[in-house]
C-alpha cells in the first residue's frame, strides 16, 4: 500500500459476495485491477470458476456460499481467514428481488420469507462473522449493497423494499455500535443499475423506475465499483452507519 495515498487498496484482502454476476462480478474485477486480493463468494460456483478462468489473476480466490445457511456463511468467512489471512474489507452484493409486480395484498408470504432470509438475515450473519476479527485488529470496512427501494420504497416491490430498508437500519445500528473500533459499517443505495437483475423487471416497471431518476438513465456497474472502492479504503475513515446515495439525483435523504 502507498502510505501517501489513502485510497490505495493494493494488497488488501477484500471479500465480495454475490460475485458470480452483475454488480458483484464487475466489482470483483475492478478491485483486482487496483491490486486488491479478492475472495469472490457466491452460491453459483460454476460461474465463479468461469470468472477465475477468464480473469487469470492470481489474486482472485473463489469460495462457495449459500446466504440462506448460517453455517455456510460463517464457514465461508472462516475459510477465507484460514487460507488467506486477515480481512481488510467486505462488500456484500448478495440480494434477490423475489416475485415482483404484485400489490401488497397479493404478496406471496413464502417468497417474502425467502427474500428476507437472503437480503437481511444473511447480511446480518455475514456481518457478525466479520466483526470480531476486524474489531480486534482495530481496522475493517464492511459495505452492504442496499437500494433506493430501501430509502423510498418502490410500488409493487414490497418484499425487496422492506428488506433493503431493514438492511439500511441494520447498518445504522451496527455502525454506531462499532464506531470506536476502527471498523466502519456502511450501505450503498443505488437506483436501478444496468445488470441482469434489471432485466427481470417488466417494461412498465422499468419505465417507471427510470422516470424517477433525474439524470434520466440507469447507473452502471463501473459507477458502483468506483464509489465502492473509495468507501472500503482507508480514506473513508470518518463515515459509518451511512447509506451512500448512487441514484442519479433521485434520493431525497
Amino acid at each position: 500500500m502507498n502510505s501517501s495515498d489513502l485510497t490505495d487498496i493494493s494488497g488488501h484482502l477484500i471479500i465480495v459476495t454475490g460475485a458470480a454476476s452483475g454488480i458483484g462480478k464487475d466489482l470483483a474485477k475492478h478491485l483486482l485491477s487496483r491490486g486488491a486480493i479478492v475472495a469472490a463468494c457466491d452460491k453459483n460456483e460454476s460461474a465463479l470458476k468461469e470468472l477465475k478462468t477468464i480473469s487469470a489473476n492470481p489474486n482472485l480466490y473463489i469460495f462457495g456460499v449459500d446466504f440462506q445457511s448460517e453455517a455456510s456463511i460463517r464457514d465461508c468467512v472462516f475459510r477465507i481467514e484460514e487460507e488467506l489471512g486477515s480481512i481488510h474489507a467486505a462488500v456484500n452484493c448478495v440480494g434477490i428481488l423475489g416475485k415482483n409486480g404484485n400489490k401488497a395484498e397479493d404478496v406471496d408470504i413464502e417468497d417474502f420469507d425467502l427474500v428476507y432470509r437472503i437480503n437481511l438475515r444473511g447480511a446480518l450473519i455475514f456481518t457478525q462473522a466479520l466483526l470480531k476479527g476486524m474489531a480486534e485488529r482495530e481496522y475493517g470496512r464492511i459495505l452492504h449493497l442496499a437500494s433506493i427501494s430501501g430509502k423510498e420504497g418502490n410500488p409493487l416491490l414490497v418484499s425487496y423494499s422492506a428488506t433493503k430498508a431493514g438492511l439500511i437500519g441494520m447498518v445504522k445500528s451496527i455502525g454506531k455500535e462499532y464506531a470506536n473500533t476502527g471498523v466502519t459499517v456502511n450501505a450503498l443505495a443505488p437506483a436501478l443499475i444496468e445488470t441482469p437483475m434489471s432485466e427481470s423487471f417488466s417494461e412498465t416497471q422499468l419505465t417507471y423506475l427510470k422516470s424517477r431518476i433525474p439524470m434520466n438513465r440507469l447507473g452502471t456497474t463501473n459507477e458502483v465499483a468506483l464509489l465502492t472502492a473509495w468507501i472500503i479504503s482507508p480514506a473513508c475513515s470518518f463515515t459509518t452507519g451511512f447509506a451512500f446515495d448512487l441514484s442519479g439525483g433521485r434520493a431525497t435523504y
